[in-house]
């Protein structure tokens, strides 16, 4: 699997970041000239990068690293395999398993095999 399929929705993520920072920072441009011409002064491209760095960090501190964070975090926890997360699948697994043996107790062990053969361990 490559590592644009691996991680795909990362890279939709990705998108839609860059996407609404290029539309954060192009519709602040219409702003910021209008906000100049409005009171009369000039418009220079380094008082408009300024404003914009500055809005753009509040709202990532506000909001986005903490949502970052939560989404990423928890996502790269699952991906590397944390020990929460292996011990909750284990757990989950063994749990299906003797459900199957108790529901099927001669048919189980060959269920779990073609399950097994099918879905082999990573």
């Amino acid at each position: 699997m490559s590592i644009l399929q691996k991680y795909s929705f990362a890279w939709v993520t990705l998108g839609f970041l860059l996407l609404s920072l290029v539309g954060h920072w192009l519709f602040g441009w219409f702003s910021y000239v209008a906000d100049q011409q409005m009171h009369e002064s000039p418009v220079e491209v380094g008082g408009y990068v300024i404003e914009m760095l500055r809005e753009t960090f509040e709202n990532w501190q506000s909001e986005f690293l903490q949502l970052l964070w939560q989404v990423v975090g928890l996502t790269i926890l699952l991906y590397v395999g944390s020990p929460q997360s292996k011990e909750s699948e284990e757990r989950s697994e063994a749990k299906l398993d003797e459900i199957l043996k108790a529901v099927d107790p001669k048919g189980a062990d060959k269920t779990l095999a073609a399950i097994s053969k099918k879905y082999p361990d990573r």
